[in-house]
């Protein structure tokens, strides 16, 4: 026993030396390692296997066996686990072979690294995310002239930290141009680029800020977000993917987002809104939220199952949202990275568990339960304010013998309504819905490590909702905030921002998040004060091009030495050309529409036919475009768009050739190219170099350069002599889409335009914010 002691120290002696090389070779490494980001996870994954939810516990976790603690004080401990983590015996060996589990060599390393560090365990050992967020000093730094406000000062501070400094402000036009975009989803106008540029009295660009967040188009621009993360849909989903009308709640979100309703009622009324004392006709809307799942219409199917699947939907929706945790993990099994037990999940689940529903969906139309709509939508009466109570479920046997709801028509929402008489729930085992452990009743409750139930809340989805937006609970102020800032820059602070929890990454700037997730709550839960905090702040003023080291050593930008360049949403970039080309509609609201798509799109899925609308329709803003969950729009998805299947708020962006086919060819981006040629046409002008220039302004927001110009010019001029061959091409092109040319126009010479706006929709510049 001694000499294996003996050989312990010998080795922690030896990897202390080897520590000390590495740190000398490496300076980055000298910093001594932070157990929340470096250690824990690692522990985690290693160790659950044998060890459960405990592994993320000191007291509880990492024993050799009922005796003995592998991290007591001492060398012998440490050896102990040293010899757990390189030794080759199968039944040493951390973590076992049978675990189908293995660690990979840099996290062995980093332990072996910590261990001769010597095993720092903090006393508040839980994972940063799930400590309430402390309002942090604002950090010092040597250069007090830069900073706008407070959240330059900690973007500052990292950055002296590195080494490094901020990039110069970004030119006035680029400057309104990005936050245009971030506000309303849509470019400047030619004359409100003037009229900025123009202005040089002081305050000048928070006064085009305070007008952007003015604009109704906010609240449309705003809503894209938030109908991605609720699933929000047309249709059901599945195979029948039968039709559905939820419109009216989008209506109430761009509304709520106009108006500013504070992020707190925001939440209580979508996640309780029917509960409330002070309850109404428009909160009951908003529960609507939790009625975007996808519902099952199926012959054959089972009711009990998918009303399992709806109530789950419901809490795996909650916890990616507002909790910004993986709690899909926890329907079957304990957690094995975060302390969330399979009994946590069911507890949230009962909160879910008493909606007056049905598990099969109707054929078509809205499933229980739903509300009229007067038709006075959404100019409503007094009288027509008043809270409505929905009928009952009315369950109908056709001759197939499945049982199916009766349908709420086009004059419906569906809404949450509670049932009279609570259903029992059990923790299922392995999630499945017939299988439930009825040895225990569970209660609804919240996990433990998330903070404390106040006794005064009811016990129910208002109480829940409470709960989320109490100002001691550690995440959803940190997470809402994450992902405005995300809404900015591309990546939030988080940037895994559906994942706080110990498989997450890290924040970048820590106290910055800290301070504005205390500074939300301060301000009573101010979305539009947050947004006008983050883009008036020089941070967000940088111009976004950089240096080739910068771009080297930071290439996801996430020390924040330059300001945001981001690829603009599948929404924006459709719309955009539309603004353009000025065929864009300012209409707000209303049902879905159809605008143009290949008419047979819908054939592979089902014999329901795509019948396209006309007019003014064709050109209302991409989010009011009709959204099948099983055939969804293919121009949103060749960008990147969230399918809606499930709760989304962070997608992957890809580029592929078929973006470049889309904007190119699509009668969307075609007739916009046609109709921003013959707004910029200049009659009789011979040369069309001003109007290229116009057209290049329109759509970019700055003037093209001389070079460009002339590339532009060249190609115009080729394109005129190729029409002037083969008129009857020309004519082909003028006559893509609804709307006509005007009669008065030269064909040679607009098509030879239509074909340069194309390529000027096409820039890379023209999708992008810079």
């Amino acid at each position: 026993m001694n000499s294996i002691r003996l050989l312990v120290a010998t080795l922690t002696v030896l990897l202390v030396g080897l520590d000390r090389l590495v740190k000398a070779a490496d300076p980055q490494s000298s910093a001594k390692l932070d157990f929340a980001a470096d250690i824990r996870p690692i522990l985690s994954d290693a160790c659950y296997h044998c060890h459960g939810p405990d592994a993320n516990a000191r007291e509880g976790g990492f024993r050799l066996d009922d005796r003995q603690a592998v991290l007591d004080a001492g060398v012998l401990a440490s050896g102990d686990m040293l010899e757990r983590l390189t030794s080759t015996d199968p039944d040493v060996r951390m973590p076992p072979p049978d675990s189908n589990r293995r660690l990979r060599r840099g996290d062995r390393a980093k332990l072996k690294r910590w261990l001769a560090e010597g095993a720092d365990w903090p006393v508040d050992d839980r994972h940063w995310a799930f400590i309430p967020p402390l309002r942090p000093d604002l950090p010092k730094v040597a250069d007090t002239t830069w900073p706008r406000n407070p959240i330059d000062r900690f973007v500052l501070a990292r950055l002296q930290a590195e080494g490094l400094k901020p990039s110069a402000e970004a030119d006035r036009a680029t400057l309104l141009r990005r936050v245009s975009f971030d506000l309303t989803g849509l470019p400047p106008t030619i004359e409100e680029l003037d009229a900025f540029l123009n202005d040089r009295a002081g305050g000048a660009y928070q006064r085009a800020v305070d007008r952007l967040l003015e604009s109704p188009r906010y609240g449309e621009h705003m809503a894209v977000d938030w109908l991605e993360a609720s699933r929000f849909a047309d249709t059901d989903g599945y195979q029948n993917d039968r039709l559905r009308y939820m419109w009216v709640w989008r209506d109430w979100l761009i509304d709520a987002l106009n108006d500013n309703l504070p992020f707190d009622q925001f939440v209580v009324q979508q996640m309780a809104g029917d509960l409330l004392p002070d309850r109404s006709f428009l909160t009951q809307v908003a529960t609507g939220f939790n009625r975007n799942h996808r519902i099952n219409s199926e012959g054959g199917s089972i009711p009990d199952e998918w009303i399992v699947e709806y109530v789950a939907d419901r809490v795996e929706t909650t916890g990616t949202v507002f909790l910004g945790l993986t709690m899909t993990c926890s329907r079957c099994h304990d957690h094995k990275y975060d302390p969330i037990s399979q009994n946590d999940f069911y507890r949230l689940f009962a909160f879910f568990n008493n909606i007056d529903e049905a598990g099969l969906g109707p054929n078509n139309g809205n499933s229980p339960p739903f509300i009229k709509v007067p038709k006075t939508w959404p100019n409503l009466a007094e009288d027509q304010l008043e809270f409505v109570i929905p009928e009952p479920v009315k369950i109908k046997v056709v001759q197939t013998s499945v049982p199916r709801p009766q349908p709420g028509g086009e004059d419906t929402v569906m809404v949450l309504h509670e049932l009279d008489q609570p259903r029992d729930t059990y923790r299922l085992e392995r999630g499945q819905y017939d299988q439930p452990d009825k040895s225990e009743k569970l209660e609804p409750a919240t996990p433990p490590v998330l903070g404390a139930w106040n006794e005064d809340w009811p016990n129910n989805r208002l109480g829940l909702a409470r709960w989320l937006v109490d100002p001691g609970h550690p995440l959803t102020a940190r997470v809402t905030i994450n992902r405005l800032w995300q809404h900015h820059f591309g990546a939030g602070l988080v940037k895994t921002s559906e994942n706080f929890g110990v498989q997450g990454e890290m924040p970048s700037h820590p106290k910055l998040l800290d301070w504005l997730a205390t500074e939300f709550i301060r301000t009573g839960w101010d979305v539009k004060a947050m947004h006008r905090l983050v883009v008036t702040s020089a941070t967000y003023r940088q111009q976004s091009s950089a240096p080739e080291t910068l771009l080297e050593r930071d290439p996801e930008n996430r020390l924040l030495a330059r300001g945001p360049r981001k690829r603009l949403s599948p929404f924006a970039i459709r719309d955009t050309a539309l603004f353009a080309s000025g065929l864009l509609s300012d209409s707000i609201g209303g049902p879905s529409v159809k605008p143009y798509m290949p008419p047979a799109i819908w054939s592979s899925i089902s014999n329901a036919k795509y019948k396209q609308d006309t007019g003014e329709k064709l050109y209302r803003r991409s989010m009011y475009t009709y959204w099948r969950r099983t055939v969804p729009p293919p121009t949103m998805m060749a960008f990147n768009a969230a399918a809606r299947e499930t709760c989304i708020v962070r997608s992957d962006q890809t580029t592929t050739p078929l973006q470049a086919l889309t904007m190119m060819n699509n009668i969307t981006f075609v007739e916009a190219a046609r109709h921003l040629a013959e707004r910029v046409m200049i009659p009789d002008a011979g040369n069309q170099s001003q109007a290229i220039a116009r057209a290049f302004r329109l759509v970019t927001s700055r003037q093209p350069r001389p070079d460009e110009l002339a590339v532009l010019v060249e190609d115009f001029d080729a394109y005129r002599e190729e029409f002037r061959k083969a008129p009857d091409a020309a004519r082909r092109l003028l006559s893509v889409g609804e709307t006509l040319s005007s009669p008065e126009s030269d064909p040679v010479e607009l098509a030879a335009l239509a074909l340069v706006a194309n390529t000027i929709l096409n820039l890379d510049e023209a999708i992008a914010e810079n």
